[in-house]
């Protein structure tokens, strides 16, 4: 019982700082009446991305680790383009590149058996765990995208197909959180969609206006 009580607290402390990060970036972007990357978004998505990266270790579940995995530097290259990395202590950045690897590093050092842990683990058919995995590469691909546009342009910004793209994949990620009986997915998603959906509307607005 403790250690469900542990776990599922670590993953609603994640979901907090993300919608955190939502609520942060709505009120930004009511208030200037377009779209706004804010410096804090990417604060606030470091935090959740590694308590998450934890709670799926946790819960043995490989969807949620791949996910937060390959979005945690598309965070840190945002925190360098909103001028945010610079201010950071040079040994505190140090850590927070090299965690991720050295995490896995310790994991694969340690045999672990992680093709047990992960893709053989009773309480996921294999079936569930690839529909989780293609619901979280689809989620991971808006700030992939996020990340392209952003370069390419010059300036840290969250563009229309980041939000269409979120959407979709927050509601396959909910699909599949009620499939795991999994709440800190369901509350999660479920709240992050009203903000998606507001920023879709206000996105279209600022075009129509343009």
């Amino acid at each position: 019982m403790k250690e469900y009580l542990l776990t599922t607290g670590v993953g609603l402390l994640a979901q907090g700082f993300f919608s955190l990060r939502m609520l942060h970036q709505w009120v930004k972007t009511e208030r200037a009446r377009k779209i706004v990357s804010p410096s804090l978004f990417w604060v606030f998505s470091l935090c959740g991305s590694c308590l998450l990266l934890l709670y799926g270790w946790l819960r043995n579940d490989f969807a949620i680790i791949l996910g937060q995995f390959l979005s945690y530097y598309i965070y840190l290259w945002n925190l360098k383009a909103n001028g945010l990395w610079r201010k950071v202590h040079p040994a505190f950045r140090l850590l927070l590149l090299l965690s991720p690897p050295a995490a896995a590093a310790a994991v694969v050092s340690g045999g672990a058996d992680l093709a047990g842990m992960f893709f053989r683990n009773p309480d996921i058919p294999l079936p569930m765990l690839a529909f989780g995995c293609a619901s979280q590469a689809l989620f991971t691909l808006r700030f992939v995208y996020q990340w392209w546009y952003s370069a390419r342009h010059g300036v840290s910004v969250l563009p229309m197909g980041f939000w269409l793209i979120s959407f979709s994949g927050s509601v396959l990620i909910c699909i599949y959180g009620m499939l795991r009986l999994d709440i800190v997915l369901i509350l999660g998603q479920s709240l992050g969609l009203i903000a998606y959906a507001r920023n879709i509307r206000i996105g279209l607005r600022s075009s129509r206006r343009a």
